[in-house]
């Protein structure tokens, strides 16, 4: 039934306003998706932070004719909202609300993208909040997301990528209402947002979808091309000096592989009998958490995927031009920092190096063909992934033709794009940690790392840790960094 719904999606243009629809569908909820083609790396200089900052103005903030907490008292009764989420390169304001209370619902959803208010007093909240979560959710609530933003932020650094979404601390005390109000006109407009409708929907309110959204301005702004990562070789640490009783690692490396290719749906294979998110049969997984209870999880990308402590499937619309590999070590003692380290980087070696066996291979690709129908359950997801159809540029759905090369790659296919994509001695690490400095005098020497257990181990597992408690990290002391986590996301420049 899944595949069938997407075959029948419907894309219509209205002059330069594009249209994607999903079947109406015996569904009590009505989704609504407007994607707009801007998104963090779209920020100014100096204003990073600035597309988050806009978007968040316009699903938490006042209208023309409502102040915000007079929204919030009507959508109450009618159990509907909407909310507008920036990312990379994707920014989507989004509503849902039941078949039954969707002509009660539809004018707040409109006037809050049409006629926002930009009260000063609503961007003071909201720049608030944003100053928050950089000084102080991000630094010290998540060791988990610290390390993948500093992961990003090194590996893509004077690109867009690089800073937080949310901006950095400097950048969000410089943005005005004037900054807002000219990001809105420039990229909030009719020829550069697609609109997406699914669920229970009556036709004649695409129609009044369609009309009263010619009220946005017009424009169609230049699309900047996705920033490419400088060029590195070997094992650049970065090391964030936090008084914590755990470590928390990122590594990873620039992907220049997007769905859609045949080698995407390869790398998945591998990914996800190495790594994939919150699968207890997954290798890395069994190595470190199973067979020696060192963390909650061992995880492995092939596509950004961000707040992954919140998601057990991958996430739609925070689509990236540029992608990455990455390997995430959820937090581990202190003293097995080291260890860890190696375990991951060893494993990852060993499937470069022998790739996959057949019987891997048939397993995980037999899990995958059915696992992949839990990605999209619902209307409103269906049709965000139909949205990430169109930012990739795919003729075809992109779940559609995942089961598809479920059943057309072979195992010489996926050992093929694990040699041409992935490739040993090429990590950027971040990790946050205690005690920084002994870590990276460790990294540098080389210093075995061996481990000890609360509980009896069976003996094949102490011999293999004898292995790993030696296995080589090539880092040079000049490329490990340590950085105070009070000195994180202050600005550009560092």
């Amino acid at each position: 039934m899944l595949i069938l719904m997407m075959s029948l999606m419907t894309l219509t243009a209205e002059g330069d306003m594009q249209t994607q629809l999903l079947p109406v569908a015996n569904d009590p909820v009505v989704s609504i998706r407007i994607w707009f083609k801007v998104g963090s790396m779209n920020d100014p200089a100096g204003k990073e932070g600035l597309a988050n900052l806009t978007a968040a103005l316009l699903s938490e903030g006042s209208t023309q004719k409502n102040g915000y907490a007079q929204i919030l008292e009507k959508l109450y009764p009618l159990a509907a909202g909407y909310s507008c989420d920036a990312s990379m390169e994707m920014t989507v304001f989004k509503g849902q609300a039941h078949v039954d209370a969707f002509e009660e619902y539809y004018p707040l959803f409109k006037e809050a993208l049409l006629f926002p208010a930009f009260k000063q007093d609503d961007l003071d909240r909201l720049k608030s909040e944003a100053l928050n979560y950089l000084e102080n959710s991000l630094r010290y609530s998540s060791d988990e997301e610290l390390g993948k933003a500093v992961l990003l932020q090194e590996m893509y650094k004077g690109t867009g990528y690089a800073h937080p979404i949310a901006g950095t601390i400097e950048s969000l005390k410089s943005i005005n209402l004037i900054d807002i109000k000219t990001f809105y006109q420039t990229w909030f407009t009719q020829e550069n947002m697609v609109i997406g409708m699914a669920g229970g929907y009556k036709p004649e309110w695409v129609d009044v979808l369609k009309k009263d959204l010619k009220a946005m301005p017009s424009g169609k702004p230049a699309q900047a091309k996705a920033p490419v990562p400088a060029a590195y070789q070997g094992f650049p640490v970065t090391l964030i000096e936090k008084d914590t009783a755990s470590t928390a690692i990122s590594m990873g490396f620039p992907l220049d592989v997007l769905r859609g290719e045949k080698d995407w749906y390869a790398l998945a294979i591998a990914n996800s009998w190495l790594g994939e998110h919150r699968n207890s049969s997954s290798h890395l997984y069994n190595v470190i958490r199973e067979k020696r209870g060192l963390n909650y999880g061992d995880y492995s990308y092939i596509e950004y995927y961000p707040n992954g402590g919140r998601r057990t499937k991958p996430p739609q619309n925070v689509g990236r031009h540029n992608q990455l590999f990455e390997i995430w070590i959820r937090p581990v003692p202190n003293e097995a920092r080291h260890f860890a380290l190696r375990a991951a980087l060893r494993e990852f070696d060993h499937l470069v190096d022998h790739g996959m066996t057949q019987e891997d291979f048939d397993l995980t690709r037999s899990f995958l063909k059915k696992y992949v129908l839990h990605y999209a359950p619902t209307s409103d997801e269906r049709l965000a992934y139909q949205l990430d159809d169109r930012f990739y540029g795919l003729d075809h759905a992109h779940l559609e033709t995942f089961r598809k090369m479920m059943d057309s790659l072979t195992l010489a296919d996926v050992n093929a794009a694990i040699k041409k994509h992935w490739h040993k001695g090429n990590f950027r690490i971040a990790v946050i940690t205690k005690d920084a400095a002994s870590f990276k005098q460790a990294l540098v020497e080389n210093t075995p790392s061996p481990i000890t257990y609360p509980t009896p181990k069976p003996q094949e597992i102490l011999d293999e840790d004898k292995q790993i408690e030696v296995y080589p990290i090539p880092v040079k002391a000049e490329d490990v960094h340590i950085i105070p986590v009070n000195e994180l996301f202050i600005s550009t420049k560092r």
